[in-house]
C-alpha cells in the first residue's frame, strides 16, 4: 500500500500533541470533574484514532525519517515509522482509553485526591512514550526516554506520604541516574564512532567498532537502559508499587518499563544489528544475565505477600525475556521478544488493574487477607486467572507464542540451558500466580467480611475484563502478529 509521508508526519504529531491537549485539559477543567474526565477520554480516543490511520497509511512498511529541527551535524529530532515502533504506538494509545476510564473509577472510588494533577502527568507520559515509538534516532528516543522519567514522578509520589516520596525518589535516582551517566555514555560514544544516531535496519556498527569493545559498548546501554529493570537496576520497579494502581496498570505494565524493554531491542536492532551481535558473540553474556533475571526476580515474587510487589517482580521477570530475545541474536529471538510486548502489556494491566479492584472494595493489599475474596469479585478473579495464564504461557492465551518462540530462538543458536531457564520460569510463574487464584475461590479459611456478591464499581471491573478477553483474542491473531513484526529481522 502506498501511503503519502506528510499525512503520515502529521499522524504521528496528532498522536504525541492530543495527550498534551489532554494535559491542558486537565488543568483547564480542573473544577469540573465530569467535563475534565470526559475530554480527557475524547483526546485518548483521537490519540488512539491517529495511531491507527498511521497503521492504515503504511502498514508495516518502513518511512523515511522526517526531521523537525536539526540539533547537530548528523542529529535530528525527527520520526517515522516501523513495524516495532508502531505495535509499541498502538498497545500504549488503545491501552490508555481503558486505563483512563479505570483510573476516573478508581481516582474517584477510592477518594484519591488532586486528581487534575495526577491525569495531567499522566497525559505527558502517553505523548511522550507516542515519541518514544516513534523515534527514527537514538537521540530523539532519549530525549522523550527523559521526558517519561520525569514526568511520572509525580504520579509514584502522588499520594504525598512519606513512603511514597521515598519510593519515588528510588526511581528517579535509579532512571536518571542509569540514563545520564551510561545510556548517555553510549549515545556520545556511538556518535564518535560512526557520525550518525539513525535507526539503520542491520545496524550502524559493524566495521567501526573493534570485536572486543562491542561487549563493553553493550554493556553501557543495556544497564543505561535502567527502564527494562535488568538486574542489579530493577529496585525502582518494586519501590513505584507505591503509586496509585491506575500508574502501576499502565505506566508501569506497559508504558515505562515497556519503553525500556523497547529501548533495548532497537538498540539490538537498529544500532548494533541482529546479525553483528552474533558474529561478534557480544551479547552471550547479556543473555546468561536476562536468563538469571528471569529465575532469580520469579523466586523473589514467591515469597511477596503484598499483592502489588509480587506482580512487580513478576514484570522484571517478564521484561527480561524480551532483552532475552534481543540477546540471543536471531530472527526468532527479536521475534518473541517483540510480540512478548504486546503480550505481557495485556496480561500484566489485567493483573494490576483487578489489583487495584480488590483494594477499592475490601482495602485488600496482602495475598493473605484474600481468603474467599474470589466469591464476592468473581469477574474480577477471573479476568486475574485468565491474566495469569498468559503470564505463564498456556495455550489459548497470548502469551504462549512469544515464549514459543524464544525456545525456538534458543534452539537454533544451541542453548538449551536458555530452554530449560525459559519452562522452569513457567513452573515458578504457576507457583507464584495460581495460590492468589486458589486462595480466593477455594480457601475454607473465607474472610468473614466477605458477602457472596460484592464487586468493585463496573468502571473498576469492566477494564480488566475486557483486557482479560484480549488476552485470549491475541492467542488467535498471534500469526498476523508476527507477520506484521517480520520485517524488523529482513536484512
Amino acid at each position: 500500500m502506498e501511503f503519502n509521508s506528510i499525512d503520515t508526519i502529521t499522524l504521528i504529531y496528532c498522536a504525541m500533541l492530543f495527550p498534551v491537549l489532554a494535559m491542558a485539559g486537565n488543568m483547564a477543567f480542573s473544577g469540573a470533574k465530569n467535563v475534565r474526565d470526559t475530554f480527557t477520554l475524547l483526546c485518548a480516543i483521537l490519540t488512539f484514532f491517529s495511531v491507527v490511520m498511521i497503521l492504515y497509511n503504511v502498514g508495516n512498511n518502513v518511512t523515511e525519517p522526517v526531521s523537525l529541527f536539526n540539533v547537530f551535524p548528523g542529529i535530528d529530532i525527527a520520526f517515522n515509522v516501523e513495524p516495532l515502533g508502531l505495535l509499541f504506538a498502538i498497545i500504549a494509545s488503545g491501552l490508555w482509553i481503558l486505563t483512563h476510564i479505570y483510573g476516573v473509577g478508581y481516582m474517584r472510588s477510592n477518594n484519591e485526591q488532586h486528581h487534575a494533577r495526577f491525569f495531567a502527568c499522566f497525559c505527558i507520559a502517553i505523548s511522550s512514550v507516542i515519541g518514544i515509538a516513534f523515534a527514527s534516532n537514538m537521540f530523539t528516543l532519549f530525549l522523550f526516554y527523559e521526558i517519561l522519567t520525569v514526568s511520572t514522578y509525580p504520579l509514584v509520589a502522588h499520594k504525598g506520604t512519606s513512603e511514597s516520596i521515598r519510593g519515588a525518589r528510588v526511581y528517579l535516582s535509579i532512571l536518571i541516574g542509569t540514563s545520564i551517566v551510561l545510556q548517555l555514555t553510549a549515545i556520545i560514544w556511538t556518535y564518535v564512532l560512526t557520525g550518525t544516531l539513525d535507526f539503520t535496519q542491520g545496524g550502524i556498527l559493524e566495521g567501526k567498532i573493534s570485536d572486543w569493545v562491542v561487549p563493553i559498548l553493550l554493556a553501557l546501554y543495556a544497564f543505561g537502559i535502567g527502564k527494562a529493570a535488568l538486574m542489579p537496576f530493577h529496585k525502582w520497579l518494586p519501590a513505584a508499587m507505591v503509586a496509585p494502581t491506575p500508574v502501576s496498570a499502565l505506566l508501569h505494565a506497559v508504558a515505562v518499563v515497556k519503553a525500556g524493554v523497547f529501548t533495548m531491542l532497537k538498540i539490538g536492532i537498529y544500532i548494533f544489528g541482529i546479525d553483528f551481535l552474533s558474529d561478534t558473540g557480544a551479547s552471550e553474556w547479556l543473555m546468561w544475565l536476562a536468563a538469571y533475571s528471569i529465575i532469580a526476580a520469579s523466586v523473589i515474587a514467591m515469597y511477596q505477600d503484598n499483592l502489588k510487589k509480587r506482580l512487580a517482580y513478576s514484570t522484571i521477570s517478564q521484561l527480561s525475556y524480551i532483552t532475552l530475545g534481543m540477546a540471543l541474536a536471531n530472527s526468532m529471538g527479536a521475534l518473541g521478544g517483540g510480540m512478548h510486548i504486546a503480550m505481557h502489556a495485556m496480561g500484566k494491566i489485567t493483573l494490576f488493574m483487578c489489583a487495584g479492584s480488590i483494594y477499592v472494595k475490601y482495602h485488600k493489599t496482602e495475598i493473605s487477607e484474600m481468603s474467599g475474596l474470589g466469591r464476592a469479585m468473581p469477574i474480577t478473579f477471573l479476568a486475574f486467572f485468565i491474566g495469569a495464564l498468559s503470564i505463564i504461557g498456556l495455550p489459548p492465551l497470548g502469551g504462549s507464542w512469544p515464549k514459543f518462540l524464544l525456545i525456538m530462538g534458543a534452539i537454533n543458536t544451541e542453548h538449551y540451558i536458555i530452554i530449560a531457564v525459559l519452562m522452569l520460569s513457567s513452573l515458578l510463574n504457576v507457583a507464584y500466580l495460581m495460590p492468589i487464584v486458589g486462595r480466593a475461590f477455594f480457601s475454607s479459611n473465607l474472610n468473614s467480611s466477605v458477602g457472596k456478591y460484592n464487586e468493585a464499581p463496573i468502571l473498576c471491573w469492566l477494564p480488566p475484563a475486557i483486557t482479560a478477553i484480549g488476552c485470549i483474542v491475541l492467542f488467535f491473531y498471534a500469526g498476523i502478529l508476527q507477520d506484521f513484526l517480520t520485517p524488523i529481522i529482513q536484512k
